[in-house]
């Protein structure tokens, strides 16, 4: 199957009424524990990585890693640069081969948001590649910093749905990181954006999230929905000991069962 467009991956969902798993990325554990996972349950996947973890795990490095698991993998992944704050990082992701990248403006103003969206869809349209922008905000940062969740406008998602995007995450009181209690999800914002959009909708924030909220969801449109926090708390908690060769291994088996249970989840299992 190997490397494939994400919105390919989106509109099977949108026909099959489920969601793909877009998995972030950290290492190479990481990497073959999703693939692993994917090619386990016959199911799409999506590998991403957030530009401010760029710092920890180079693009020009972790990049083609995650290109080459795509490229070798069974079943259909795609490659995507998750917030992408800056134009340059984005140009990086998409000279590197991603097929999908973020244009994350949704800390500025909507007019400020609307024209990095512009210019990224200007981009990608020349490399074939998907682009996802955020309206309202997913509350804290990727690297956990504090920032107040902001509930999507439907003036704003129209907006920004108009400038070519593929994909548009919507913020609808959901948070990166843990929840300190379970969210109260704004499930009026999706009912009202529910196929009156042409871009797919996108879920940030997944970890922590009730099996039952999951389902309602994706019930209601939610076609990629991402996680992170879990993969990296179960690659983590995997490691023990001195031997790095046993960490190895016991990480991409933690990473590997932790993604199968959100493709079950999820409903894309056996969709590849």
């Amino acid at each position: 199957m190997a490397l494939v467009n994400m919105q390919s991956l989106l509109h099977k969902a949108e026909e099959g009424g489920y969601a793909v798993g877009s998995f972030s990325v950290a290492n190479m554990e990481c990497i073959r524990g999703v693939i692993r996972a994917a090619e386990a349950l016959h199911a799409p996947a999506i590998l991403q990585i957030a530009e401010i973890r760029l710092p920890y795990s180079p693009l020009y490095l972790i990049g083609p890693m995650m290109l080459a698991a795509a490229k070798h993998a069974q079943v259909p992944v795609a490659v995507h640069l998750d917030h992408g704050k800056t134009l340059a990082c984005v140009q990086e992701a998409l000279d590197l081969g991603f097929t999908s990248v973020m244009c994350d403006g949704s800390d500025q103003p909507i007019d400020a948001n609307v024209a990095f969206a512009k210019q990224t869809v200007a981009l990608a349209k020349e490399k074939g590649a998907t682009v996802e922008a955020e309206v309202g905000r997913v509350g804290r940062g990727e690297d956990g910093s504090e920032s107040e969740a902001q509930i999507a406008s439907m003036d704003d998602c129209f907006r920004m749905d108009e400038t070519g995007i593929d994909a548009l995450a919507v913020g609808i009181g959901n948070a990166h990181g843990l929840y300190a209690a379970t969210p109260q999800l704004h499930y009026e914002v999706l009912e009202e954006l529910h196929g009156k959009l042409r871009s797919s909708l996108v879920m940030h924030g997944g970890t922590g999230l009730t099996d039952e909220q999951f389902q309602k969801v994706i019930s209601l449109g939610m076609r990629k929905i991402n996680i992170a926090t879990d993969l990296f708390m179960s690659q983590a908690g995997a490691c023990q000991g001195k031997d790095i060769f046993k960490n190895i291994a016991s990480s991409v088996d933690a990473v590997s069962a932790t993604v199968q249970r959100y493709i079950k989840l999820f409903g894309s299992e056996g969709k590849a």
